[in-house]
């Protein structure tokens, strides 16, 4: 594959003497160098790191405070061969008034649906301020070539989507051949740009749970931020392992690193086993201490989740009303 430029935004920070990591995507070795070159991660820190702020408690205030907040960030996704409009209108209702019963409640982030009920999303969203994202690339698995994954995300960005969630490579990135991984998430970035000026946001999936180490996780993090990713994303949630507090905290440390070096902000998007209130407001704790209060906003961390809502919701009741009122008082998604 032909060495590509260095991104845009690498090239632009350069410019501005930021940075020299423009030089690290100038070749194949010098990536492998740059990535590698990387500290290396303390498994036991790490993950020790993670448990202790995970026991942070919170105030009734501020847990009223975390859940609104925690349910602006959710991506709610469906993402199953049984989809059809009626269910997509049908999840896009929820995403705008979670609560009929309590017009508080903020609406969602984003709806996250696959490339052909991209358009349904779009159209019963309209005007209401929740995106819609569309994953892509051959999603979850990433098997196919080049030119199928990009054909993938222009019938995405082409339907009105507007964020993309690609997958990368595994097996090539698992390989060592990072260049490669790099090209792609850069012609992907490419794919995502409109004639309007209107740009879809891009999150790179990493797959996490498939690539074994914190220290590939901290590569691929930086692999992904150096090529153009607006977000960096756990998982597909399709496999056993998705998103942790330790490999998300990683991720936090890597975006943190970045903008200090670059001045580039990018988002963090932890997918798959979030579903209680509880962990929700765990992985906030995670935000705040880790990369700070620019972070705890929903352009630049996600939930992807379905069901983590109706817990949400439920607690939300429970502070409101003093009663738990159980799940049948919310709807089903």
């Amino acid at each position: 594959m032909p060495t590509t430029a260095p991104s845009p935004r690498l090239s632009a920070a350069s410019e501005q003497g930021g940075t020299p990591l423009s030089d690290a995507t100038a070749s194949d070795s010098a990536l492998r160098r740059f990535l590698h070159g990387l500290p290396g991660v303390d498994a036991v820190g790490l993950e020790a790191r993670a448990a202790s702020l995970g026991t942070r408690s919170i105030k009734t205030t501020a847990k009223a405070y975390a859940i609104d907040l925690a349910i602006s960030m959710i991506d709610l996704t469906t993402l199953e061969g049984a989809d059809t409009p009626g269910k997509v209108r049908a999840l896009a209702a929820k995403a705008v008034h979670p609560d009929p019963t309590d017009r508080t409640t903020p609406h969602t982030a984003a709806v996250c649906v696959y490339p052909d009920m991209a358009a349904t999303a779009v159209a019963a969203l309209a005007g209401s301020g929740v995106k819609v994202a569309s994953v892509a690339t051959a999603f979850p698995a990433g098997r196919a070539a080049l030119d199928v994954k990009l054909a993938d995300v222009r019938d995405a960005v082409a339907a009105g989507a507007d964020e993309i969630d690609m997958v990368i490579d595994r097996g090539a990135f698992l390989c060592g051949r990072y260049l490669k991984v790099y090209e792609e998430i850069l012609a992907v970035k490419a794919e995502c740009a409109r004639a309007d000026g209107t740009d879809a946001r891009l999150k790179v999936i990493f797959e996490t749970g498939e690539l074994s180490t914190y220290d590939n996780i901290r590569r691929a993090s930086w692999l992904g931020m150096l090529a153009g990713a607006d977000f960096i994303k756990t998982s597909t949630g399709k496999v056993a392992t998705n998103a942790t507090p330790a490999n998300t905290l990683l991720m936090l440390e890597a975006v943190r690193d970045f903008r200090a070096q670059t001045g580039v902000q990018i988002g963090v998007k932890p997918a798959g086993g979030i579903r209680t209130s509880k962990d929700a407001i765990k992985f906030l704790v995670l935000v705040n201490e880790t990369a700070g209060e620019d972070w705890l906003d929903n352009h630049w961390f996600r939930f992807g989740a379905s069901s983590l809502l109706n817990d949400l919701l439920m607690q939300r009741q429970k502070l409101s009303t003093g009663r738990y009122s159980g799940p049948d008082y919310v709807t089903v998604d």
